[in-house]
């Protein structure tokens, strides 16, 4: 059963490695993903859920990522993305700061800079390549996995944060 790593944990910070052909079809990449799935249903934390997750994550070097929405009802959710050896090959001029949080530094939230756009080229899990563009939240996503996938955390990119007590605090507020 795979579960998060802590955020000094050395694949939280630095760059992984490409998955390759073998591990495509030497079980590697089913592993990888069902420890991917274990960690993210798993993870709950008042006013908060996760929507994604990446392997270094659960302390595996690889470059692979998967979106599964588990917040809202079914209708409401992202759709399940999985990325392997995914590359952002385009991203838009414009710009805006946007709240995030992370599975990995529970203990903070802020606000990022990120594209408003982006095209992804990935592999899913049977090495398909595929081409995907993602407009505002899910692109903020691919944004935050990618940079997982490079060892970089958002409070890395952050312009400002803050504990994430006070977000659920505004959360609850916001909510009365």
């Amino acid at each position: 059963m795979a579960k998060l790593v802590a955020q000094n944990h050395p694949a939280l910070h630095t760059i992984s490695e490409e998955i390759t052909p073998e591990e495509f079809t030497d079980g590697t990449v089913t592993k990888i993903l069902k420890g991917l799935r274990t960690a993210i249903k798993e993870y709950q934390v008042d006013g908060f859920s996760a929507v994604a997750i990446a392997a270094p994550q659960i302390g595996v070097a690889k470059r692979m990522f998967l979106i599964e929405d588990q917040s809202g009802s079914p209708e409401e959710r992202f759709p399940t993305i999985i990325a392997i050896n995914p590359r952002i090959v385009k991203v838009s001029k414009k710009t805006h700061v946007v709240g995030e949080g992370c599975l990995s530094v529970p203990k903070l939230y802020g606000v990022v800079r990120r594209h408003t756009n982006v095209t992804l080229e990935a592999h899913d899990e049977n090495g398909k390549k595929y081409t995907r563009g993602a407009g505002g939240l899910l692109a903020q996503i691919i944004q935050h996995e990618c940079d997982h996938l490079d060892g970089t955390l958002f409070i890395d990119r952050a312009e400002d944060s803050w504990p994430v007590e006070k977000e659920q605090a505004k959360r609850t507020q916001e909510k009365s």
